[in-house]
């Protein structure tokens, strides 16, 4: 089955109108199983906003899609973008092998593909939640990471700080530099990395203020220095100086990433929500 899209709409509503045929639940399992294409990629949102001219088209079910507990963003031949849980290392280290994001990604792709295989392309801290990006080939990772810098227009995060901040929106810029125990920190020197960050509070109470970080570099833990240079460390942060967190995590998520796609040249924008507990907190 082929469509071409006459107008605006939402995936599952489309549908519905165009075949009368697919039930609602026909058609949310064969998102469930990435069996419906917009455009030639895999869309598994029901509520997938359609613009005119685009194209659907239907796959294969994919069954085993089902055994995964990934929260997967999007899907084609050429990356996978997921939506990373926080307390999951992004790859191995000397201490942890198995529980990994780069694990999961990798296992959950050879269910349909024995030979399959993924490349990191960024990565987040491991109690940091948010957009991942694989790449499932070496050659898409470079194309990628050679020229991250340039591809990347936005990449937004969400997190809990405490206490009220004094400026509501403001620019963060320092020089960044790490020692022999993994912290870092700000230098004076320009022998460090220069890390920048834009905040915004969105809300705040008597104890915690909710804030859209939107970063210009990717240093490592360059949020979390930067919140906490302020004197207001983000919450469940005890590396750099927060308090235990009501919600036993780190309230920093990954919740937008636009990134220009090096293959089409088009701009592709990945989104997932502020999760709940964070707004719990701000009540």
């Amino acid at each position: 089955m082929k469509y071409v899209v006459e107008k605006e709409s939402k995936l599952l509503a489309y549908l519905l109108e165009a075949n009368k045929e697919l039930s609602n639940k026909k058609i949310k399992n064969l998102l469930k199983y990435s069996s419906i294409l917009v455009n030639g990629k895999v869309v598994t949102k029901y509520d997938y906003e359609l613009k005119e001219k685009d194209v659907i088209t239907f796959g294969e079910e994919k069954g085993k899609r089902a055994e995964t507990k990934l929260n997967i963003i999007f899907e084609d031949d050429n990356i996978i973008v997921v939506n990373k849980p926080y307390g999951l290392l992004t790859i191995s280290t000397e201490k942890e092998k198995e529980k990994t994001l780069y694990k999961e990604v990798s296992d959950y792709i050879k269910l349909s593909n024995k030979k399959g295989t993924i490349f990191i392309v960024h990565r987040l801290d491991k109690d940091t939640s948010g957009i991942v990006l694989f790449a499932k080939s070496e050659k898409v990772k470079l194309m990628y990471q050679d020229e991250w810098n340039d591809l990347v227009k936005k990449r937004e995060y969400t997190a809990v700080v405490e206490g009220s901040l004094v400026k509501k929106e403001d620019k963060i810029e320092s020089y960044l530099t790490e020692n022999a125990a993994n912290m870092v920190y700000k230098t004076n020197s320009r022998d460090g990395k220069l890390a920048i960050t834009n905040y915004k509070v969105i809300r705040e109470n008597s104890k915690y203020s909710l804030v859209s970080i939107d970063i210009e570099t990717g240093r490592k833990n360059q949020i979390r220095v930067h919140m906490s240079d302020l004197g207001h460390p983000i919450v469940g942060d005890r590396k750099y100086g927060g308090q235990i967190s009501p919600i036993k995590r780190l309230c920093l998520h990954a919740n937008c990433l636009e990134i220009i796609n090096p293959i089409t040249k088009k701009l592709d924008k990945y989104n997932v929500p502020t999760p709940e507990n964070f707004k719990w907190l701000l009540k």
